[in-house]
């Protein structure tokens, strides 16, 4: 029954997302109403004292980093820099590979530090223009935008400064490049397997003659290109996304720890004691609040006329859509602290824990599950991790598999059974796109099963070969 309680949940969220109504509602709702199964009178402090104190635990933590990456997204757009890119890349693979073209941008605004929850606004209008070009139905851009920005560069590859892959390093002690062999060969995989997918999807689409607008109302349609646009040259568009990684690396492994130490004690005449802050959990999340604020200044210098042309309702955008990104992530966050305190999930750690056997399955499982709880990769590995790193820690330093490994695993496996219909940046695609779940889902989870494939193959690559 604590089970069934757990389960019923879950696929109620997802059935009111599905239908697209808000998850910032939903989600306390939802998890309020399992409560009261087991406690009615526990459904208002529940609320107050956990719902509502995880969920601004979540956006204290985390908040500025959401922030700016969308403002970086932003003027990235608006200096022109994004079309540069992709006009240079679609160049240099025909319009015959619009899927590539645009999995690639998604990749390099992604892994250059535009946040994953803003990527789609970003990318849409030249998927929708080229595909059209290239006559590939509508319905898989959605996907295409998701493989590229929303797998391999999310959490696979090293040093990707997508929060996915920050959460842990305050945990396990390492930093975003914890695990590069491992992550190097599980993005790869993530990123062939998925291309010879949607280069499949769209060779079946045109032997039935499919066209851009088969199976689809052409809604929210962006206006098309303006041929006699000036563009920067990409090699200068490309500056800003290159800084995030060099400032990120060079403030990782030296900027941070030689400013701060390994704490830092904040004193000041107003405060009745010293806060004292552990660098080594911050440094990975300073590193790249640093670097995302080198490269938004950066861009400005670079394209200064245009970003302060429409600067002020351009961040008017970039905060609405980091508002709206970190308070679905938020709600899931609260929803899935609530759930992970409940009967049933005890059970399901403990589950994971005795019959996987082997810590970094068992890390993969509970950080997969929890993700797909609530519908959220940052959300489900923030619990998994505020809850169970120290058993993860503890398993793994008595299996003397270095935390490097943990990191890389928790981090990939978060970024897999989140994207279920619930997940607040699956909503955000369709919405921007003018599709629905039902016209384009199914290409994400495909790529959901992909990525929930390669944990294991990463976990089987360690053991065998012992490198990470």
């Amino acid at each position: 029954m604590d089970l069934l309680i757990i389960i019923i949940a879950l696929a109620a969220l997802i059935t009111v997302a599905y239908r697209g109504y808000s998850v910032i509602i939903f989600a306390p709702i939802v998890a309020l109403a399992a409560v009261l199964f087991f406690e009615p009178l526990a459904i208002l402090p529940a609320y107050t004292n956990l719902f509502m104190q995880r969920t601004s635990e979540f956006v204290r933590n985390f908040f500025p980093l959401f922030m700016l990456g969308a403002i970086f997204g932003k003027v990235v757009e608006m200096s022109g820099f994004a079309k540069s890119i992709t006009l240079a890349i679609f160049k240099m693979v025909g319009p015959k590979n619009a899927i590539l073209t645009i999995v690639l941008v998604a990749a390099i605004l992604s892994y250059g530090g535009v946040s994953a929850h803003v990527i789609v606004f970003s990318v849409y209008p030249f998927a929708a223009e080229m595909f059209k070009l290239a006559v590939i139905p509508k319905r898989l851009i959605p996907g295409a935008i998701w493989l590229g920005g929303i797998t391999f560069t999310m959490d696979c590859f090293p040093g990707s400064p997508q929060i996915q892959n920050i959460i842990p390093t305050s945990f396990f002690k390492t930093d975003a490049y914890a695990a590069p062999i491992l992550g190097i060969v599980g993005g790869l995989f993530v990123f062939v397997l998925g291309l010879l997918y949607f280069m499949h999807l769209q060779k079946k689409a045109a032997a039935k003659g499919e066209t851009y607008s088969s199976g689809v109302e052409l809604l929210q349609e962006p206006a098309p290109f303006d041929p006699s646009q000036k563009l920067p040259p990409w090699q200068i568009a490309i500056i800003p996304l290159v800084l995030v990684g060099v400032v990120n690396y060079l403030m990782t492994k030296y900027g941070v720890p030689a400013l701060f130490g390994e704490q830092y004690s904040l004193s000041f005449p107003g405060l009745k004691a010293p806060i004292v802050v552990s660098v080594a959990a911050m440094r990975g999340l300073w590193a790249v609040e640093i670097a995302m604020v080198a490269a938004i200044l950066c861009t400005i210098l670079l394209a200064p006329k245009a970003v302060i042309k429409g600067f002020t309702d351009g961040m008017k955008q970039a905060m609405a859509a980091a508002l709206l990104a970190i308070m679905n992530t938020a709600s899931e966050y609260g929803y899935g602290s609530i759930i992970a305190a409940l009967p049933g999930f005890l059970f399901l750690v403990e589950f994971f824990k005795h019959v996987s056997g082997d810590p970094l399955v068992a890390e993969a499982i509970t950080v997969n599950v929890l993700a797909g709880i609530v519908g959220s990769a940052s959300g489900g590995i923030s619990i998994a991790m505020g809850a169970m790193s120290d058993m993860f820690i503890q398993m793994a330093n008595e299996a003397n598999i270095p935390l490097e490994v943990a990191h890389r695993v928790a981090s990939m496996a978060s970024g897999g059974m989140d994207s279920l219909p619930h997940n607040g940046a699956v909503i955000t695609a369709m919405f921007v796109t003018g599709l629905t779940h039902r016209q384009a889902y199914m290409p994400i989870l495909a790529t959901t099963v992909i990525k929930t494939v390669a944990v294991p193959v990463v976990i089987a690559l360690y053991y065998i070969t012992g490198l990470y």
